[in-house]
């Protein structure tokens, strides 16, 4: 049964000493690194290294492990449910200096999605070791965005070293640079294998830092999540182990659309996940905007009819209800995910509804305040600029809007497009 309260490990271990990081280590800086784009906040980073370590969370990837009680009972698997409520209190703090966050993100969830045991044991080990290390995965490329079957970049077997070689270009990955800055750091690389079979010859491989061939070109300067780096990645030539295609054997060699489902189950792992920070970046802006109306007089009166009530009192509600609605999508996403439920629809749903609530929130709240919130006085302008990415990357909301409406309608994606 799905719980709506934090579940009691989650608030006592992570919860408090989460929003302790939030108010005390990311809240005061996070205006510096707005404005010093790319700079890497190292005492954050160094920080969150050895307290996840002392934790045993050495990676952002869950710990889908069964455990038992001293009953032998199994315990009920909380690892993205854990990571919703790490990423929502962080991303409060701060949503671009989460981004920096050791551990493997979004590379060790295309590795837990896609790999096999072996390789989720050898790759994940790196994000636990004695120092801080990155992942990262580049899917995006020039003249592919959400159309990933049109993906161009290439592997070919070479048969004399049992090696594949990469050729193309990766453009807008998040925290390539940062990735590949050390020597433990991977990028997690969409590739095909034979590109007239379209999504059938996508393909994953793990390319670890220091690999030759492999360079950023590259940092996009953007308009929020200023703190994390946003890399343009080529590849000429890369040669990386047989090994490290992501995936069963069965899949190698032959076209087969097993290894774009790979990177499908990868986004619904971690599509409620950007949901849960575009929550956190929402409930920040939404409580400044109570808390500054509440200063200047001006408090919210629940319980009365509408009618009888002022309009930023009625805006108020209805943006507590928005937000509400979007936790509990992300809830129920996460809560299907440890449960080994299927949850393509629900991933989309989360973030969709989750991207378009902190679009509009944030907004709103900048609105009301006036000039005060236009103003680089308060974050609040700021968490308007860090809201959009949350609609855009990990699937924009027209192809999530899709993907939602193919499984209510029962269409494959050739019926709707």
């Amino acid at each position: 049964m799905i719980e709506f309260e934090i579940p009691k490990p989650i608030a006592n271990i992570y919860y408090n000493a989460l929003q302790t990081v939030a108010v005390n280590m990311m809240r005061p800086v996070a205006r510096y690194y707005d404005v010093h784009e790319h700079e890497i906040p190292w005492d954050y980073v160094n920080f969150m290294h050895m307290a996840m370590s002392q934790t045993g969370a050495g990676s952002l990837a869950p710990d889908e492990k069964k455990k038992v009680d001293d009953q032998g009972k199994e315990r009920p698997r909380l690892g993205y449910q854990t990571l919703a409520h790490m990423l929502e209190m962080l991303s409060w703090g701060d949503s671009g200096m989460y981004l920096v966050t050791p551990g493997g993100g979004l590379g060790a969830a295309a590795v837990e999605a896609a790999g096999t045991p072996e390789q989720k044991i050898k790759f994940l080990a790196r994000f636990r070791g004695p120092k801080p290390t990155f992942g990262a995965m580049a899917m995006t490329e020039p003249q592919a965005g959400s159309d990933t079957s049109a993906i161009r970049t290439t592997a070919v077997l070479d048969q004399a070293t049992n090696e594949w070689v990469l050729n193309g270009e990766k453009i807008f990955v998040t925290a390539g640079k940062i990735s590949l800055l050390d020597s433990d750091g991977l990028v997690v690389v969409w590739a095909t294998i034979d590109p007239s079979a379209g999504r059938a010859g996508m393909r994953s491989f793990v390319i670890t830092a220091g690999t030759p061939g492999v360079q950023v070109t590259k940092l996009e300067h953007k308009l929020g999540i200023r703190a994390s780096d946003t890399a343009s990645i080529v590849l000429q030539d890369a040669r990386v182990p047989f090994e490290n295609m992501l995936g069963s054997a069965e899949i190698v060699r032959q076209p087969t659309t097993k290894g774009f489902k790979g990177a499908m189950a990868t986004f619904d792992a971690t599509r409620p996940l950007v949901a849960a920070m575009a929550v956190g970046v929402a409930r920040a802006a939404l409580e400044f905007l109570k808390e500054e109306l509440s200063r200047r007089g001006i408090e919210i009166r629940y319980g009365l009819p509408r009618q009888k009530q002022t309009n930023i009192e009625r805006e108020v509600i209805d943006m507590e209800i928005m937000l509400r609605s979007a936790w509990l999508l992300v809830i129920k996403a996460v809560w299907m995910a440890d449960n080994r439920k299927a949850n393509s629809k629900e991933a989309s749903m989360s973030k969709l509804r989750a991207g378009d609530v902190v679009t509009k929130i944030t907004q709103r709240a900048v609105e009301i305040m006036g000039p005060l919130g236009f103003s680089q006085e308060f974050l609040l302008e700021k968490w308007f600029r860090d809201a959009k990415i949350s609609d855009i990357y990990e699937g924009t909301g027209q192809i999530n809007r899709l993907i939602v409406a193919r499984h209510v309608l029962e269409y494959t994606g050739r019926d709707l497009r």
